[in-house]
């Protein structure tokens, strides 16, 4: 286990362990659809199939925490059709082991989702509303969950249990603070010189043309709800616009600015009441000859604001007690109150500064209460178009002229774009998600998208256009450039190990790098989370094997991101000490460590769940 750690404790990663080990049970698995027709299924556990839009749905679910990102789709469908083989898996293993989830508690937890929540409750009609535009009924929806915290107890049950030895705790604070020298020369990467040839511009073209393919792109067609739209079509009269200005007046209002400073003379165990009082009326009577903060700073009992003559700031209503807040609220600028009683002892309390409050008139808000007016008024309709609009859509799949009628709602088209780029509205990342899903592809309206909390799109297909590879006379350039850089590239890495074959044969790496002109640079007392260097480097030089004597370095080449190659010597490994810092945090790292070998043992025994359940992947999954 600790090799396994040592293996990924890589820079900050290690204490990544320390802080949030452990991650949750994925709730987006276990998709049990119905209806399967005469479907081939792509795979199944025991008597359980899935199927293509199963995988379909799982994927669409597993790329959202891509987005953005740069990947291969058909990778990411065969770990989604993983997921629900490994969480069939694991419910089947559950059931069998007599776990169950109750509908009560199911329940008591889907209300706890922030997606069903308004103002931080649940919302019966949000609830059903977005099970509607998922296409999801209550009764499946409750299953899913429920499955999801079947699964859930028992991987509870397996990481909960574990725990960390002292002897785990040390080796691991070993490994973590482990330092480490070395040498190294870095190999630049030289511009290539000679033009490739016509024949290694072709071969090149034909061996990487996945580079030079445009993407699949698509054009959509959509109608758009809009919040803001249909707040204009609100009419608005002078007698509700008064009206609602008189009910929201408050936000048309700047509120009073009370600056004010005190002098404390403290009840306690050295001074009673009636002592105190007496020192706050001699100190009211000196105020005739004396500045306030001067006087405050001289004998106020409130030594941190006597420093700043008994300045308290800005006054702001229900911080202080109700007796001080009534007096500092009653004076005028400038004016000191009497001797007022409080839980501390008594106060003279001066306002220093007042702003009053001030609302602004109707004429002055008129333009910013009329969109506000509107907006307010609009809110009703359109959660109840967008409710029809999901209802409309869904049950009229295969056009939007109908939702577009009966909402009165324009039908727009966008350009070409692809998935990961596009313009005017495609390029919201969701739009461009639901323009490539599987069921807008087949010919399908899309589920309602909301764009912020203002705006709902249905959109569908409207042109298609596969990908496609560049001609060669259109990206000759790009394939030059290519070609010369990888040329250049094999060249340093060439270099760098002739470097390395030399200083393996025992010659000192300083010695070779001076007969090539190149600079020697030391690296001392490196660790795995506090260095200078590059990642990739610093990654290397922990992952290397140590010396295997003294004198006796470990010699190995590096390709950075840039194309550099770095020829590495590593002279000396020391063991890690646990800092004082560490040891404040041993509690944090026994509970932390607990909880990844209990990570790692569930892993272990899902796999050997898995391994011996009766598995069948019958077809691979398609790409989108």
């Amino acid at each position: 286990m600790l090799t396994t750690i040592r293996e990924k404790a890589q820079g900050a990663f290690a204490w990544i362990i320390l802080v949030v080990i452990c991650v949750p049970f994925a709730l987006w698995g276990i998709q049990n659809y119905v209806d399967t027709g005469k479907e081939a299924p792509v795979a199944s556990v025991g008597d359980k199939d899935f199927y293509q839009r199963d995988v379909n749905k799982a994927y669409e679910q597993y790329a959202q925490n891509f987005q953005g990102m740069t990947v291969d789709e058909q990778l990411l469908k065969q770990q989604a059709l993983d997921k629900l083989i490994k969480d069939e898996v694991l419910l089947q293993h559950a059931h069998t082991a007599g776990l169950v989830a109750t509908d009560s508690s199911t329940r008591a937890f889907i209300e706890t989702l922030p997606y069903f929540q308004t103002d931080g409750k649940f919302d019966d009609k949000r609830y059903k509303s977005l099970l509607t535009s998922q296409r999801m009924s209550s009764a499946e929806f409750v299953n899913k969950i429920k499955s999801a915290l079947i699964m859930e107890q028992f991987q509870r049950s397996i990481i909960d249990s574990s725990f960390a030895t002292q002897y785990a705790i040390d080796n691991f604070f070993k490994i973590q603070n482990q330092q480490r020298d070395a040498d190294y020369v870095t190999v630049a990467v030289e511009k290539a010189t000679l033009q490739p040839s016509d024949q290694e511009i072709a071969s090149y073209y034909q061996q990487h043309q996945a580079e030079y393919k445009l993407p699949e792109q698509v054009s959509v067609e959509y109608v758009e709800l809009s919040l803001e739209e249909i707040a204009k079509k609100i009419d608005v009269t002078d007698d509700k616009l008064r009206a609602y200005y008189e009910e929201q007046k408050e936000q048309y209002s700047t509120p009073e600015r009370r600056k004010i400073s005190h002098i404390l003379f403290a009840v306690n165990a050295k001074t009673d009441d009636k002592t105190a009082l007496a020192k706050a009326v001699k100190a009211q009577q000196d105020l005739k000859g004396k500045d306030f903060s001067a006087l405050a700073a001289e004998v106020s009992d409130d030594k941190l604001t006597a420093k700043k003559g008994g300045d308290l700031g800005l006054f702001i209503v229900g911080s202080m007690e109700k007796s001080f807040e009534e007096a500092a609220s009653a004076l005028k600028a400038g004016e000191v109150s009497k001797p007022v009683k409080s839980s501390f002892g008594y106060h003279l309390i001066k306002v220093t500064e007042l702003v009053p409050s001030e609302v602004k008139s109707f004429d002055t808000v008129k333009g910013e209460a009329t969109k506000a007016y509107q907006k307010a008024q609009a809110e009703n309709a359109f959660y109840e178009a967008g409710e029809k609009l999901t209802e409309m859509s869904y049950e009229n799949p295969d056009n939007l002229q109908t939702v577009s009628e009966a909402l009165a709602l324009g039908i727009k088209k966008t350009g070409l774009f692809a998935k990961h780029k596009g313009e005017g509205v495609a390029t919201e990342q969701k739009i461009r998600d639901a323009a490539f899903s599987d069921e807008v592809l087949q010919g399908n309206n899309s589920v309602p998208i909301e764009l912020g909390t203002d705006r709902l799109v249905v959109l569908r297909l409207l042109e298609r256009k596969p990908a496609a590879v560049r001609e060669l006379s259109n990206v000759k350039q790009d394939v030059i450039a290519a070609l010369s850089s990888d040329k250049a590239r094999q060249q340093a890495i060439e270099k760098a190990n002739k470097i390395k074959l030399r200083v393996q044969a025992g010659e000192t790496i300083q010695k070779v790098a001076a007969d090539l002109k190149l600079a020697v640079k030391e690296a001392t007392g490196l660790t795995r989370s506090k260095n200078t260097l590059p990642e990739q480097l610093n990654d290397a030089i922990f992952k290397a094997a140590k010396p295997v004597a003294a004198g006796k370095a470990t010699t190995f080449v590096v390709g950075l991101s840039t194309g550099e190659q770095v020829v590495v010597s590593l002279k000396k490994v020391a063991a890690g000490i646990m800092s004082d810092e560490d040891k404040k945090q041993m509690e944090l790292a026994k509970k932390n460590l607990a909880k990844a070998f209990g990570q790692s043992e569930f892993n272990a025994m899902l796999a050997s769940l898995q391994a011996n359940a009766d598995v069948s992947i019958k077809t691979q999954p398609k790409p989108q």
